[in-house]
C-alpha cells in the first residue's frame, strides 16, 4: 500500500476560473432577482438607489481585499475560522464554525434551497410539502457531486455560474436596448421622491450588503487550490468586481424600464422588469433564470463549508471522523454528509428561518474582528504574505467600522431577537472548552 492511500489529502484542482465562478456564484443566487424594495424604500430616488449599490460593492471589495490578504498568509482549509484562530484564538474561530454549522452556514443552504424549490413550483404548482422535499432534493444531488470529487463540484459551479452570467448579460443588453420603446425612463412614477437621511442611506447599504454576501467562502477550499497564496487573492479582486458591475447594472435596468414607486412594492423584481420587454412570457423567463441562479449558488456554498468542519476536526474541536478524507474521492466526505443531513432537517422542520434571521448579522461581528485581526497581525514579523490589502490601514478600518455598525443597528433595531442570536453563538463555548479538555486527553 502506497502513502497515498494510506493518507489521503485533498486534491489541488481549483484554479483561477474555477475560484472565480466560487466567487460570483456563491454571491449572485436569487436576491438581485427578487427583492429590492428595501433598498428602495429607504432611499427614494434612482441616483440615491444606484449609490447604495455601488457603494455597498466598494465595502464588499474593501472586506475581499482584508479577505485575500489573509489568504496569501495562511493556506490551509478554512478561511475565516482559520483567520479567527490565528489573530485572535482557537476560541473566536470554533465560535464562527459553530454558528456557520448550527445556523449561518446551513441556513442559507436550506434557505437558498427553499428559493430554488418555490420557482420550480412557478411551473408545476405544489402544496408546501412537495416544495420542501424539492430542496431536499436539491441539497442531496448537489452534496452528492461535492461528495464525488473537488473537480466535479468545481466544475459544475463554474458552467452555471458562466451560464448565469450570460444570462444576465443578456437581460442587461435585452432591457436597455429593447427598452427603450418604452415611454419614460428613471421616473418617480405616481409617487413623490422623498428626501433621504443618513441613517436611511446606512440602513439600504446594509440590506445591500446582505445581497453582496458570500464573497468570503473561497477561501475555505485553499488546500484544494492551485497556488492559494496568488490564487485566492486575485479570485476575491475579479470576482467580487463582476458582481459588483452585474449588480449595479442590472438594477440600472429595473429602474430604466419601471417606475420607483413600482420598484419599490416590487416583491419579483427582475419578472417585471422582463414582462415590459418581451410581454407576459417574461415572468417564465425569469423563474427559469431564478432557479438556476440559485441551483448555482446552492452548489457553491455545499462545496465550501464542509472544508470549515474538516479544518476544526484536524484541529481537535470536532469529532475527528469529521476530518477524514475519502481514499476515492479526495474529499471530507463526512463533513460533507453532515452539513447535508442538518440542512435537509432545517427545510423539513422549516426552522432556518427564525433561526437564521436572529444570528444572520453576527457574521458582521466576525467579518469586523477579521479586519482588525489583520491589523494585529501586521505587527507580528513572522507573518509572510503575498498580497499586502489596498490602502492598508484605511480599508481594513473602514471595512471593520461599518462592520459593527451594523451589528450594533440590528442591536438596536431589534433587541431581544439580537439578543438571542448572539446567545445562539455564544452557546458555543463551553462547548469548545469541552473540546479543548478532551483533546488534551
Amino acid at each position: 500500500m502506497n502513502e497515498d492511500a494510506e493518507s489521503p489529502a485533498l486534491r489541488r484542482v481549483i484554479r483561477l476560473p474555477q475560484a472565480i465562478a466560487m466567487v460570483v456564484g456563491t454571491i449572485v443566487g436569487s436576491s438581485i432577482f427578487v427583492q429590492l424594495s428595501d433598498v428602495t424604500r429607504l432611499v427614494p430616488s434612482v441616483s440615491g438607489i444606484l449609490w447604495v449599490w455601488v457603494l455597498s460593492g466598494v465595502l464588499t471589495l474593501f472586506g475581499a481585499l482584508v479577505c485575500a490578504e489573509l489568504a496569501s498568509i495562511y493556506t490551509r482549509s478554512g478561511g475565516v475560522y482559520v483567520y479567527l484562530s490565528e489573530a485572535f484564538s482557537p476560541a473566536v474561530g470554533f465560535l464562527w464554525g459553530w454558528a456557520m454549522f448550527w445556523v449561518m452556514h446551513s441556513g442559507i443552504i436550506a434557505a437558498m434551497s427553499m428559493i430554488c424549490a418555490r420557482y420550480v413550483a412557478f411551473f408545476h404548482p405544489m402544496s408546501s410539502t412537495g416544495i420542501k422535499g424539492i430542496a431536499i432534493v436539491c441539497i442531496l444531488i448537489l452534496s452528492a457531486v461535492n461528495y464525488a470529487g473537488v473537480k466535479p463540484g468545481s466544475n459544475l459551479q463554474t458552467a452555471v455560474t458562466f451560464a448565469k452570467l450570460i444570462a444576465i448579460a443578456l437581460l442587461i443588453v435585452a432591457g436597455f436596448m429593447l427598452g427603450s420603446r418604452v415611454p419614460g425612463h428613471f421616473v418617480a412614477g405616481t409617487g413623490s421622491v422623498g428626501s433621504t437621511s443618513l441613517k436611511s442611506f446606512l440602513l439600504a447599504m446594509v440590506a445591500g450588503l446582505f445581497t453582496y454576501g458570500g464573497w468570503h467562502m473561497v477561501g475555505y477550499n485553499a488546500e484544494e487550490t492551485v497556488k492559494p497564496q496568488k490564487t485566492i487573492p486575485r479570485a476575491l479582486l475579479f470576482g467580487t468586481l463582476i458582481v459588483m458591475a452585474c449588480y449595479v447594472a442590472m438594477n440600472g435596468v429595473y429602474l430604466y424600464l419601471l417606475p420607483l414607486d413600482k420598484v419599490t412594492v416590487s416583491t419579483q423584481i427582475a419578472a417585471e422588469a422582463a414582462n415590459v420587454v418581451v410581454g407576459r412570457g417574461g415572468g417564465a423567463l425569469m423563474s427559469i433564470l431564478v432557479v438556476f441562479s440559485t441551483f448555482g449558488a446552492v452548489s457553491g456554498i455545499i462545496l465550501a463549508g464542509p472544508r470549515v468542519y474538516y479544518a476544526m476536526a484536524k484541529d481537535g474541536l470536532l469529532f475527528s471522523w469529521a476530518g477524514s478524507i475519502h481514499p476515492k474521492y479526495r474529499t471530507p466526505a463526512s463533513a460533507i454528509v453532515l452539513q447535508a443531513i442538518w440542512s435537509c432537517v432545517l427545510v423539513a422542520t422549516g426552522t432556518y428561518r427564525s433561526l437564521f434571521t436572529r444570528v444572520v448579522y453576527t457574521e458582521w461581528m466576525f467579518f469586523g474582528l477579521m479586519a482588525v485581526g489583520l491589523l494585529i497581525l501586521r505587527r507580528r514579523p513572522a507573518v509572510v504574505r503575498e498580497y499586502s490589502v489596498w490602502g492598508y490601514p484605511i480599508v481594513p478600518i473602514l471595512f471593520a467600522i461599518f462592520s459593527f455598525v451594523i451589528v450594533i443597528n440590528q442591536m438596536i433595531s431589534s433587541p431581544r431577537e439580537s439578543a438571542v442570536g448572539l446567545g445562539l453563538v455564544l452557546a458555543g463555548l463551553p462547548v469548545y472548552f469541552f473540546w479543548v479538555r478532551r483533546s488534551k486527553r
